[in-house]
């Protein structure tokens, strides 16, 4: 009998407070990375991911509602929520969804920083412009987000004084992009290849 009531006792205090915060962490992670597809336009992988979430939510919050006494049930729900936003946020980052454009001002002559754009295949937009101290020259420069870590320390490497930002895109049409072979099996966006590529 003390066996069974210690058994007991280990999966209501241990045991089923893991699992809640697991099932937390799987749906709000899901949840998260929801809002963030839905806010770059990905309208058809969103609906997919939302049903597996409130399911996976339905199984937590049972679990909890069946031991509504269970203090740790309510610590391991909570808990499992933060992690899971954190990590939901950080799988965000690492995919590297979307398209951003770069803005990039300086007073310095540009051209050497356009030139290794362009010879990346980066689409580079350039335009005059007035500054607080004078002339200026801006470039814009449309691209996808998994690019930006190159395109920033191209801007530092050739113009390490120049002003930039970095600013979001819901959608673009006729980019100039650099051509990769996705590593992905198809492209979740268009996987069956009706959108134009860019010129």
């Amino acid at each position: 009998m003390t066996d069974l009531t210690t058994s007991a006792d280990f999966f209501a205090w241990v045991v089923l407070p893991l699992l809640i915060f697991s099932f937390r962490i799987c749906d709000v992670s899901l949840g998260t990375l929801r809002v963030i597809f839905i806010s770059k336009g990905l309208k058809y992988i969103a609906p997919v991911i939302g049903f597996f979430e409130v399911i996976i939510w339905l199984v937590a919050i049972g679990q909890v509602m069946n031991n509504i006494t269970n203090v740790a049930c309510y610590i391991a729900y909570g808990g499992g929520f933060a992690a899971g936003t954190f990590i939901g946020m950080k799988v965000e980052e690492r995919l590297s969804l979307g398209t951003v454009v770069v803005r990039v001002i300086s007073p310095d002559d540009v051209m050497s920083l356009v030139a290794y754009l362009r010879q990346r295949s980066f689409g580079v937009t350039i335009t005059d412009g007035e500054g607080s101290k004078g002339k200026v020259k801006i470039i814009l420069s449309v691209i996808k987000r998994q690019d930006l870590n190159e395109v920033i320390t191209s801007i530092r490497q050739y113009l390490p004084k120049a002003f930039y930002s970095v600013e979001e895109i819901r959608s673009v049409a006729e980019g100039v992009f650099p051509e990769k072979q996705s590593s992905l099996l198809f492209n979740h966006r268009d996987p069956f290849g009706f959108i134009r590529k860019g010129k």
